[in-house]
């Protein structure tokens, strides 16, 4: 009997229909069979249980569900000779031992066996979305919803490849035939199906993967510098009474825009607190002296620390807490109090400030309340980003954070508002799943865990292109979690619409002259005033031949380099800050074009590249306005101006193993190396980054 339940071996993709009764399978499976040009095996129970209805007027006992499965796969199996690289099945011995047990409360072993090693390339789960449709031998609907749950549960305890599918039939079929085609490309790459459906739940095209795969093969070309930019050299230099004009001329335009602050905030804070977490992995508290690991670690930012710990502004909160946990805390000597309040500060059991999300943490301290960059944010949002009385005010942040996030928010955001006249509509998103990339071993074969799953990391802040290519805005003013700032909100906000107002006047300039375009009504003598505005005020290099090609391809040509979003960022004088900074680079094309270039970017092994980049006179500090809407007012797809070459490959560590890693294109390097690009030197008050926890000592943190 087990011999007839055996399936045929074939490297014909076998697709299975599985669901409860009146789901559309036979439907789709006739569909499938036409579309792909092979053929469909029926459900032999339907059939065989008919004659036996019509002849006896008996329904389904369980004797007859082992002539059913024999039945089922001598059909499939002679099918098999005759399929044309697919064949669809209506129903497989899954579906018996699921009626099996359902009904009759046990499966036989022969067909529990034989289900369970039945080999299908995938299945297709049909939702219970169709009208249920009544004949001689079906249940009812009420049972098909229940059913629907038992047939899903099957699927994943027998540990089976499948997607579910819903909708109508053009709509089964248009996903369904699309699954299977990317299914078989998936086969092709070396993917299994179980490959395919992590793959597919990812939501990571798989162009996407064989691209990272390439990437992995064949190396990230480092970028060649060409000389940093410099004042006057692509990099605009206003003076103050210029900066007034500009944040002026943004304020007569912004009341037909709509703006739009967004804030990348998901990281955690684990680096701010990485030296003290250092000290509390390695000081041993009943045998060292805090004195003695300073001098032995040479650890300078702990002296920092300890010196100004009464300045930070969650001392009090800190400090408090020790006294009510420790009745003798009085009595402790400094070392030992010192010690305690760290190992409160970082870890899991009270305070936690290393593992929690920058943007919740207290970062200011005013007379009578503590602010979070939250707060700050939200004044600043208010205070230049605003339009009408309503201002936009978007962070992407870690799902699991959201809720401490939106805690807070309920407890500023009313006064704020009040205080501004500005309601305040706060959004978030999440870094998608479907950036993460695929991550590879040494030898670029896809990497996979202990339970043989392949491994998708975070794609990095570069994957946040993404989310501003979802914001629904005219301007979008882009500033990180950790760069505010407790006074002087009044000049921050200056710098940030004079850098609007300069989009607002170059993108004008730019939508003119694409309207020209469009009517027809540009001369030659339009296109040289054109190329000297590109050339001199976007930084654009012009091709050499320009002059000698036709009329209508200078028209094509100007289209192409003007039709592009527009990014205005603030640049601050170089203080050896780590990070990435503006520079003319030269593509394998030979063009020039401005960038922001991070250090993993460039050849450090070559000496003339690295001295280049070195001689760097500014610093970017991520203090960027954005234009993401084209001449027509149409919202402009980000995607389609990235430079997929400018990604990252890095070396991480899995449970002890070396991985490489893909990580994108940089939101404000690769991610927008295509846009249209104007550096403007802003003054170093902007720039007031929160890397280690010692950075809310400078005079920016602290109430003045």
């Amino acid at each position: 009997m087990e011999e007839n339940l055996k399936q045929q071996q074939s490297n014909i993709i076998k697709i299975s229909l599985f669901g409860p009764e009146s789901t559309g399978k036979t439907t789709l499976s006739k569909q499938l069979a036409e579309h792909y040009n092979t053929v469909w095996i029926p459900e032999f129970a339907r059939d065989y249980l008919q004659e036996k209805l019509d002849k006896t007027g008996e329904i389904c006992l369980a004797e007859d569900l082992i002539p059913i499965a024999i039945g089922q796969t001598k059909l499939e199996n002679e099918a098999l000779l005759t399929a044309n690289k697919f064949l669809f099945c209506d129903t497989n011995l899954l579906v018996t031992k699921v009626y099996s047990e359902a009904y009759y409360g046990f499966c036989d072993p022969i067909l529990d066996k034989a289900a369970k090693e039945h080999e299908y390339d995938l299945f297709f789960l049909t939702d219970i979305d169709l009208p249920f449709e009544q004949d001689d031998l079906r249940d009812s609907q009420e049972n098909r919803d229940k059913f629907f749950i038992i047939f899903e549960k099957a699927l994943i305890d027998n540990n089976k490849p499948y997607i579910k599918i819903s909708g109508n039939q053009e709509q089964r079929l248009e996903k369904a035939i699309s699954i299977v085609n990317e299914l078989v490309k998936a086969k092709e790459m070396g993917f299994s199906s179980h490959d395919f459906i992590q793959i597919y739940e990812q939501g990571i095209p798989l162009a996407n993967i064989e691209n990272q795969i390439n990437i992995f093969q064949s190396g990230i070309p480092k970028i060649t510098l060409q000389s940093p930019a410099t004042l006057q050299n692509g990099i605009w230099k206003l003076s103050e009474s210029e900066f007034t004009e500009k944040a002026l001329f943004f304020d007569t335009k912004k009341s037909s825009l709509k703006l739009e602050k967004f804030v990348p905030a998901s990281g955690a804070a684990s680096r701010m607190f990485k030296f003290l977490n250092e000290f509390l992995n390695d000081f041993d508290i009943e045998k060292d002296t805090i004195n003695g690991y300073i001098n032995k670690n040479q650890a300078s930012s702990l002296t920092i620390f300890l010196a100004g710990m009464e300045k930070f502004p969650f001392f009090d909160d800190v400090h408090q807490k020790l006294k009510t946990s420790f009745s003798d805390f009085t009595l402790w000597n400094r070392d030992k109090k010192n010690y305690y309040f760290i190992k409160f500060l970082v870890e899991l059991e009270n305070f936690n400030f290393a593992n929690n999300p920058k943007g919740i943490l207290p970062f200011h301290k005013y007379e009578n309340h503590i602010a979070t960059p939250i707060e700050e944010h939200l004044n600043e949002s208010a205070s230049y980003a605003s339009s009408n009385g309503i201002s936009n005010l978007h962070f992407t942040v870690s799902e699991e954070h959201q809720k401490q996030f939106e805690r807070i928010l309920s407890n500023v955001k009313n006064k704020i508002e009040s205080n501004n006249d500005t309601k305040i509509n706060i959004s978030f998103s999440y870094q998608s799943k479907k950036t993460d990339t695929l991550a590879v071993d040494l030898k670029n074969n896809p990497f996979r865990d202990d339970e043989n799953k392949l491994v998708f990391r975070p794609g990095g802040h570069g994957a946040l292109i993404e989310n501003l290519n979802n914001i629904e805005a005219d301007i979008v003013f882009i500033k990180n979690i950790d760069n505010v700032i407790q006074n002087h909100i009044e000049s921050i906000s200056l710098y940030k619409k004079a850098l609007a107002g300069i989009l607002i006047a170059l993108q004008d300039e730019v939508f003119t002259h694409l309207k020209q375009i469009d009517t027809n009504s540009i001369s030659e003598k339009d296109i040289e005033t054109i190329i000297s505005f590109s050339k001199n005020k976007l930084n654009i290099a012009i091709t050499s031949d320009f002059n000698e090609i036709p009329f209508n391809d200078k028209i094509t040509y100007i289209k192409e380099i003007l039709n592009k979003p527009i990014r205005i960022c603030g640049m601050v004088k170089n203080e050896n800050e780590p990070g990435g900074g503006p520079f003319w680079v030269r593509d394998t094309n030979g063009n020039s074009s401005l960038q922001i270039v991070e250090s993993s970017q460039i050849d450090l092994q070559d000496e003339k590249q690295l001295q280049l980049f070195e001689s760097a006179t500014h610093f970017n500090p991520v203090d960027i306005v954005c234009g993401v809407k084209n001449y027509k007012g149409e919202k402009i797809n980000l995607h389609n101006f990235i430079d997929e070459n400018s990604g990252f490959i890095v070396v991480k560590n899995k449970n002890g193993k070396d991985i490489k890693a893909y990580e994108l294109p940089g939101l404000w390097n690769g991610a927008m190396a295509n846009w249209l690009t104007v550096f403007v030197e802003v003054p170093l008050i902007t720039f007031n980054p929160v890397k280690t926890v010692n950075d809310l000592l400078k005079p920016t943190h602290q109430l003045e």
